[in-house]
């Protein structure tokens, strides 16, 4: 028989018990429906992830000062991160490129009449270019997926540079509506303002920004504060040197454990920090890398996907003993059919074909009607999971060959048993 003849042969077989068929095709239906959304459940949990990350370069080290509980209240622990254990840093480690560091204080603006209390942060002249690799704000109105530059963050004036930096210039960046809040319609490039009761020269103003993240929109003004030299920041508007917050930039991100094994060193060191009776250091700062963070919640994230992936498998396999059980079935009914057919030199194979053939088709269309089933379930499934689900195309074609494949696995007993009935006694079967 040619497959022309097999394939004519299922189809008339499958369609003689349309509703037999349909209900053996159910289980499938199902399995591959559970497939499609669990799979979209899955994909969506670890690009939730990656995009909770996405500001945490891949050559990024997060150097911030710990904390342990003292009487109730958090208290930091040993020495004191730097402006000057950044700058060292820097030439010492040849694996850092660049170190941003930033301090942050709540002060007071003032400029004539008009007074506003703000966030201040110190930071270091290349904190614009990291505001804009985070990927976490962007000027209002700009288009989804066009990159921009530091200069676009800016509507006028400029950054403060590196020698202001290092002298401790007084000099400060006004965010968008910090800048309306005290001068109004007028241009405060130029213009002198006090911060608490240090006199400062607005040398720039920010673009008015918004946050990539539309519900963060909602939570933070990206447009309120003011930027200032760190070095100004720290010797002007604090009594005793604050904590610094440091992200360190590595050359190569092939090499950022080794970087960050090297940075520990070299703090150890300058905090003076030794080892304890049982060979560990007791560290007074917290290092964090973008693997620290995402290698536990991406383990979550495959966690919870092979749990639904085992969920469909279950439907999938209960689908296949329908399978199963139907061909078994159809088996026993077409017995005197099968011995027929070998009797007048159909071979073994020909069976087998013709049972595993309609076998495939049961599966097959119960794949694709699960995908159907599935793709129409995801909006479903992702409100049941904070909205969070994503259909990668590779999905479609990988459920429907397991359910190809649970045909071929669960028919191929049945075909095999009809092949080796004995031709005589199944003339005989009644």
């Amino acid at each position: 028989m040619t497959l022309t003849d097999l394939l004519r042969t299922a189809l008339r077989s499958v369609s003689a018990n349309k509703l037999r068929a349909a209900l053996t095709m159910l289980g499938v239906v199902i399995g591959v429906a559970s497939v499609i959304a669990m799979l979209a459940l899955g994909n969506g949990a670890r690009a939730a992830v990656d995009a909770t990350f996405q500001s945490l370069g891949a050559n990024q080290i997060q150097i911030g000062q710990r904390f342990a509980m003292e009487d109730g209240e958090f208290q930091p622990t040993g020495k004191t991160l730097t402006f000057e254990d950044g700058l060292d840093m820097l030439s010492t480690i040849p694996l850092v490129e660049r170190v941003e560091m930033s301090v942050s204080k709540t002060v007071k603006a003032r400029f004539g009449k008009n007074t506003v209390e703000i966030s201040v942060i110190g930071t270091t002249p290349d904190a614009i270019d990291g505001l804009v690799s985070s990927g976490n704000i962007q000027p209002v109105g700009w288009e989804s997926g066009v990159s921009f530059s530091a200069k676009d963050l800016l509507s006028d004036g400029r950054f403060f540079s590196t020698d202001e930096v290092y002298a401790g210039a007084p000099v400060c960046v006004l965010g968008h509506q910090t800048a309306i809040d005290l001068f109004s319609a007028d241009n405060p490039v130029g213009q002198t303002i006090w911060v608490d009761r240090t006199r400062c020269t607005v040398v720039g103003v920010v673009t008015e920004l918004e946050s990539t993240d539309v519900q963060e929109r909602y939570r933070s003004d990206p447009n309120e504060g003011l930027l200032m030299p760190i070095s100004t920041v720290i010797q002007t508007l604090y009594d005793e040197e604050p904590s610094v917050y440091m992200v360190v930039h590595v050359t190569d991100d092939n090499r950022i454990a080794e970087a960050k094994e090297q940075i520990k060193d070299y703090l150890r060191e300058r905090h003076q920090i030794e080892q304890d009776a049982d060979g560990n250091y007791q560290d007074d700062f917290d290092m964090l890398t973008r693997n620290d963070i995402l290698g536990p919640q991406q383990e979550a994230a495959r966690t919870f996907s092979l749990l639904l992936a085992a969920m469909a498998v279950v439907s999938l396999v209960v689908g296949g003993i329908g399978i199963m059980n139907v061909m078994l079935v159809s088996v026993t009914e077409r017995t005197r059919e099968i011995g027929v057919r070998l009797a007048v030199g159909a071979k073994q194979k020909h069976i087998v074909s013709q049972f595993l053939l309609e076998s495939i088709l049961i599966s097959a269309s119960g794949g694709l009607a699960g995908i159907v089933l599935g793709i129409l379930a995801i909006p479903l499934a992702a409100a049941l999971n904070q909205g969070v689900a994503l259909l990668l195309p590779s999905s479609i074609p990988l459920a429907f060959g397991v359910a190809v494949l649970i045909g071929i696995i669960f028919g191929l007993y049945p075909a095999i048993r009809a092949s080796r009935l004995d031709p005589i006694e199944a003339l005989r079967y009644e």
